[in-house]
This record gives structure tokens, sequence and C-alpha cells, in this order.
């Protein structure tokens, strides 16, 4: 058995609508989650391999490598990543912000966009963020992601929305991987073929994605809902590939957890599987 973890989202559609189409080994089993939810699987050997969160690799280095080629990533704004807020960022000294449960990444990468380049220190808390501003005593601001981000930003609930890889890139130069394709060690060690067959499936699927997005876009777009129009804008901002600079870009926000005492010295440098 090869279990293979994908994110429930529809920035992953490029691969999965791809992958949903083609006929794979039986014993190929994939298992759609959110993001934070993949991460326990895959600590918890509930996953061979699959889309996890950035930081779930930084966290067990020592446990994973890194599938060549694959991410979930954005050079510039990502347009699901958003801190959305009644204030400015650098209002937000002691104000409540509200994070997301569904996803590691995002909720170190806030912190490190407020603390570390707005020079803020809010008070977290972890909630549901699309039904946030239907409580008493609402938070000043909400991290959402994925699917959530979207409908919040099409409904232009809050004056302030900040997109955290446009943020990143402005600030550092480079892009952001929210997720990497990882694998476990130990599967590894008895099935590396296996993993490599699954990793160039993975690639050959987001390649041919990338040539059908109008097609995949009139698929998925309903699902928030949106136009296709705004579907495929959004899509073609989301990147599949896990280039140079963008292992440079990790290695940066690796660098950030390190030095924040949130990640192992061990993180760094990253182990590629190719």
């Amino acid at each position: 058995m090869a279990r293979i973890g994908m994110v429930n989202y529809i920035n992953v559609a490029p691969i999965y609508e791809i992958w949903k189409e083609r006929s794979f080994p039986t014993h190929w089993q994939v298992i759609e989650e959110q993001p934070s939810r993949l991460n326990v699987l895959l600590a918890e050997e509930g996953i061979d391999m699959g889309f996890v969160s950035s930081y779930a690799y930084a966290a067990r280095p020592e446990r994973y490598q890194i599938l060549a080629d694959l991410s979930i990533s954005a050079t510039g704004p990502v347009g699901s990543v958003f801190l959305f807020s009644e204030l400015p960022p650098e209002s937000l000294d002691g104000q409540r912000v509200l994070l997301t449960r569904q996803s590691d990444t995002s909720i170190r990468l806030v912190k490190i966009i407020l603390e570390e380049f707005y020079r803020v220190r809010p008070r977290y808390t972890v909630g549901d963020a699309y039904n946030e501003q239907t409580k008493e005593g609402a938070a000043n601001a909400v991290l959402a992601i994925g699917d959530d981000a979207l409908r919040l930003n099409a409904e232009q609930r809050y004056p302030v929305q900040l997109d955290l890889g446009e943020i990143w890139f402005k600030t550092t130069g480079l892009p952001f991987v929210f997720s990497v394709c990882a694998v476990r060690e130990a599967f590894l060690a008895d099935q590396a073929e296996e993993a490599r067959q699954v990793r160039q499936a993975l690639v050959d699927c987001r390649q041919q994605g990338a040539l059908r997005m109008a097609e995949i876009c009139d698929r998925v777009a309903r699902r928030i809902p949106m136009d296709c129009e705004t579907c495929s804008r959004y899509l073609m901002g989301i990147e599949h590939d896990l280039t140079p600079i963008k292992i440079q870009a990790l290695e940066r926000f690796f660098q950030y957890l390190i030095d924040r005492g949130e990640a192992p010295a061990g993180a760094l440098p990253l182990k590629i599987f190719r």
C-alpha cells in the first residue's frame, strides 16, 4: 500500500483533477484532508507521503524527505492565504487575532509577518475563521486559508485584506512555499522506487493540468462559488513546482523558524528525494 495525502482545496485542482482521470495501481490510495490533518496523518504514519504544510517537514526533519519538483507555492500574491483585519497590521499590537486551525505553515508565517516585519505582538486565539464575525467579541483580525479565504475575500467582510504571499515576497524578494510533498523516511527505506513512481505521476499530472487550466477552472469554480474568470486568475497564481529559488525560499522560512525556536536546527539543510 502507498497512501498518498491530497489537500482537499481547489489550489491543488491542476494536479488532482488530472489524477482522478487516470488509472494507477490499485494499491495507491489517496486520502483527502485539510493541510493540518494531513500533517497529523503523516506524523502518525496514517499516510506514507503527500502534500503537507511546509512546517510539518521543518518540525520533524529527521522523519521525512521532500519530493523534488512538487509544492503548493506562489511568487507574490497567493490569493488564498489572508489576514483579514478591521485594523491596519501595524495597529494590531495587543489586539486579538484569530488563527485558522487548518494550516500550521500559515500560522507560523502570519506570526513572522506581524512580529518580525510589522513589529507588533497581537493576542492569538485559534478557531473557525469563516464564522468568526458571527460571534460576540469577535477578533480584530482573522487568518484564513484555502476555500475559506476565497469566500471571505469574495464577500469583502473586512476592510483590510493582507495577502501573506504578497507581503512575504515584498519583504524578502522570494516566493513562499506553503506546502511540500513529503515522504516518510521509513517508507523510503522499504519502497524508494514506489515513492519515485508516485512522485513522477504527480509531476506528470501537474504538467498536464497546466495545459488544461481553463477546463479545470470550469470544473471547480462552483465549489466556492466564484466565476470561471476569477477562478482562473487565482489558479494561475498558484505554483506547484519546487525550483531552486523556492528551495532558497524554504531555507529562509525555516531559518526564521529555527531562530524563533519553532523548529530544530536539523530542519536545514533540506533533504530532497528525486
